[in-house]
């Protein structure tokens, strides 16, 4: 039967205009891609063509102030294979490569095989093909260079830097640390990271179809500019002396915590510190956050009798006292400005002692007295003068701003506790640099952590020199007092066990009760002791501060800080040659002559 004339007239009709229409098409479509989206498309075929890639610059190195390697660079390779590119007849070097990157065999074909790109779990999230498949994180040039010459399709490596610190756990609070990111978080290499950091540069070239890197087509390229180099104050063989001897602390007593400063008083050059509990720099992530802070400058306690040291130089500096006046430290009250105040308690009735007795004996009692004679106004003057209240300018950050309130905010007692170092908090540090003030003729000195930043061939590029912040106290009042502090570390003083043989010891003792459960505890303590020596010109200042010692009685200053002042001494006059000083002081500079004088509130 043969189909209708009109049928077979339209099927040329039919088939012309459906291939019109298919042309159409193509035509719509290729004027869509080569005209309206013509610029889109030609951007992403030159981002797939052109390959841009950042040049890492390698970072400064930090040195302690002798020269000593404290924190560097070196090249690692993050190893990996591309598995589209990988050739079985190259099977027989993969045992090889899997002992050089420390990976089981099966694990390594797993790898070696992986096709496509997989999630989380074991079902194919897509289609596209896996390009890299990480074999090696951080592997070293000599066993890259190995893996290299197995010659396995597929198998490179991306060069990076690992940042490596060779006294892993050495002063690791003071030098701080790069996280998994290189981002510097803490201590210096945070401080100083604008300096350490260098510059990275950036290439741009081309790739081929299979995105493979043609070197010569190279059009632009930048190199990296190195991270200068740091040369710190911090001497590496002090700071394992101090951390030595905060191991024989923490062994001896279990604190929660202790800290210890050694620094240069005439500079503000920190020569060590450390705190205890530390941490490995190079494995910062195994240890919980709280070992990571540096507790030297940031935990805050009542420094309880070095405080002693600013109200007496006020009453020096004012000459409301001398050093030979006496004063009735039996009295539990006072009567000041038509209100009767209740004194602190001593230890032990004392009697009539000399304001140097006060000192040398510690008597809170007599502190508090002179806190009266003083008056709020000049009391806080001098907190204020010697660096209480107010951060002490510790570069690497980190540090807390100490608690002094202003006198509006006091209440009736303050007056008599704030001069035997309660009603107000500072940090190691802060009450290191206040004793400073007077190791140092009665200049406050800023602490000074870093001595110069200097280039590849040894050049200094920034210098950093001492910085004075302020005059606290007279030449004379803060020689006085150096006088008198060496009464404290002597026999009938509360720190005999701080005295080197041939050496005028000066410093202070604190023994300070810690709040629990909003009362003060008489079981819990900070006990410290901070001194410096020669007395008369004064070399060092060290600091040792020990957080809720666990012993059998009173944990005093004297008894468990003073014989670690004592140590780390002795061994430092060894290593740094020090000399004690011919006759120091005499009586008449010290005392200022003259006879016994009573005083009257």
């Amino acid at each position: 039967m043969s189909k209708p004339p009109m049928i077979a007239s339209r099927r040329p009709i039919i088939v012309a205009t459906v291939i019109l229409m298919v042309f159409a098409g193509v035509l719509a479509r290729l004027y869509y891609l080569h005209v309206y989206e013509r610029a889109t498309l030609a951007a992403v075929a030159e981002s797939n063509r052109v390959a841009f890639s950042v040049v890492t610059a390698r970072r400064g190195n930090i040195f302690d102030t002798r020269g000593n390697l404290l924190a560097a660079s070196r090249t690692v390779y993050e190893v990996g294979v591309d598995p589209q590119m990988v050739d079985r007849a190259d099977t027989g070097n993969w045992p090889a490569l899997a002992a050089l990157v420390d990976m089981p065999i099966d694990q390594l074909k797993s790898r070696m095989l992986s096709r496509i790109s997989l999630g989380d779990g074991a079902k194919p999230v897509g289609i596209s093909p896996a390009r890299w498949r990480k074999l090696a994180d951080a592997m070293t040039e000599s066993d890259y260079a190995k893996v290299r010459d197995l010659k396995i399709k597929g198998v490179y490596g991306n060069r990076k830097f690992q940042r490596v610190y060779p006294g892993q756990t050495l002063a690791s609070h003071f030098i701080g640390f790069i996280n998994k990111e290189q981002t510097p978080v803490s201590g210096i290499e945070r401080y100083m990271d604008f300096y350490l950091s260098g510059q990275d540069g950036w290439r741009e070239t081309e790739r081929d179809g299979n995105r493979r890197e043609l070197a010569q087509f190279r059009s632009r390229e930048i190199e990296p500019a190195d991270g200068l180099n740091v040369e710190l104050t911090i001497d590496m063989v002090v700071q394992d002396i101090i951390e030595e001897e905060l191991r024989k602390l923490a062994a001896g007593f279990s604190p929660k915590s202790a800290s210890i400063i050694v620094s240069d008083p005439a500079t503000g050059f920190i020569l060590g510190m450390a705190n205890w509990p530390n941490f490995d720099l190079n494995r910062f992530w195994k240890y919980p956050i709280d070992r990571h802070r540096n507790r030297a400058v940031a935990d805050l306690y009542e420094p309880g009798s070095t405080f002693k040291i600013v109200v007496i130089s006020g009453a020096l500096e004012e000459s409301l006292a001398r050093p030979d006046t006496l004063f009735n430290c039996d009295l539990s009250k006072v009567e000041y400005r038509g209100r009767v105040i209740q004194l602190p308690e001593d230890h032990k009735p004392m009697g009539e002692l000399t304001l140097g007795e006060i000192l040398s004996k510690s008597s809170n009692r007599g502190a508090a007295q002179l806190g009266l004679l003083l008056g709020p106004e000049r009391l806080y003057k001098y907190a204020v003068a010697f660096g209480f209240g107010a951060r002490t300018g510790y570069g690497p950050g980190g540090e807390a701003s100490g608690i002094l309130h202003p006198i509006n905010k006091w209440d009736y007692l303050t007056i008599s506790r704030l001069p035997v170092g309660y009603s107000v908090a500072a940090t190691p540090l802060q009450v290191h640099f206040a004793m400073s003030v007077i190791a140092n003729d009665g200049v406050l000195m800023a602490p000074r952590m870093v001595r110069r930043v200097f280039d590849q061939e040894g050049q200094t590029v920034v210098p950093f020199g001492p910085e004075s912040r302020r005059r606290a106290v007279s030449a004379r009042t803060a020689r006085t007092l150096a006088f008198m502090l060496t009464k404290a570390a002597a026999p009938g003083g509360t720190a005999p066990e701080a005295q080197i043989a041939g050496f005028e010891v000066a410093g202070k003792t604190g023994t300070t009760r810690k709040i629990i459960n909003g009362k003060y505890s008489r079981r819990n303590h900070v006990s410290s002791f901070v001194g410096f020596f020669p007395a008369s010109r004064p070399r060092l200042v060290i600091s040792v501060v020990v957080d809720d010692p666990q012993t059998v009685g009173p944990a005093y200053g004297g008894r468990i800080a003073a014989p670690a002042f004592r140590n780390i001494a002795e061994q430092l006059i060894q290593y740094l040659a020090i000399r004690p000083s011919p006759r120091a002081f005499g009586e008449a500079v010290a005392m200022g002559g003259g006879e016994v004088e009573r005083l009257r509130y």
